[in-house]
C-alpha cells in the first residue's frame, strides 16, 4: 500500500488492471487531511477501479448475448458488483445462465470470479 501511494505521488496517478488512470493531485497538497484523502484514493483505486472495469465488461457481454439471442429481457440497474435484469418468466433460466457466464468470464484472473444469482418478483425482494 505504501508503494502504491509513493508511486502515485511520484507519477501523479494510479492505474487499474486495465490501465485506466485516476489522477490524484491531492497527494501533493499542503493540507494534511487532503493528502490523507489522496493516499486513501491511491490505495483504493487499483482494486475498486478494476472491479468497476470488470463489471462494465460483464454488462457489455450480457447486453450482447441478450441481443444475439433476441431476448426481451434487459439490464435495468447496476450498482457496484450487482446487475439487475428485468426478464420474462419464459426467459428467466436463460438469463440466469447468461448472467452467470458473462460475469464469471469477464476476465481471467488467478483467482476465479464467482457470481451468485438471485431472483425476485419485485425490486424490494431482490437480494
Amino acid at each position: 500500500m505504501e508503494d502504491i501511494t509513493k508511486k502515485a505521488t511520484d507519477e501523479g496517478y494510479v492505474e487499474t488492471l486495465f490501465h485506466r488512470r485516476r489522477y490524484i493531485p491531492e497527494l501533493k497538497s499542503n493540507n494534511y487531511m487532503v493528502r490523507q484523502f489522496g493516499s486513501r484514493a491511491a490505495m483504493n483505486t487499483p482494486i475498486q477501479g478494476t472491479a468497476a472495469d470488470i463489471m462494465k465488461i460483464a454488462m457489455i457481454k450480457v447486453k450482447q448475448e441478450i441481443q444475439k439471442r433476441e431476448l426481451q429481457s434487459k439490464i435495468v440497474l447496476q450498482v457496484h458488483d450487482e446487475m439487475m435484469i428485468e426478464a420474462t418468466k419464459e426467459e428467466k433460466e436463460e438469463i440466469k445462465e447468461i448472467l452467470k457466464e458473462s460475469m464469471e468470464s469477464a476476465i481471467q484472473l488467478e483467482v476465479p470470479l464467482i457470481a451468485d444469482i438471485a431472483e425476485a418478483t419485485n425490486w424490494y425482494d431482490c437480494k
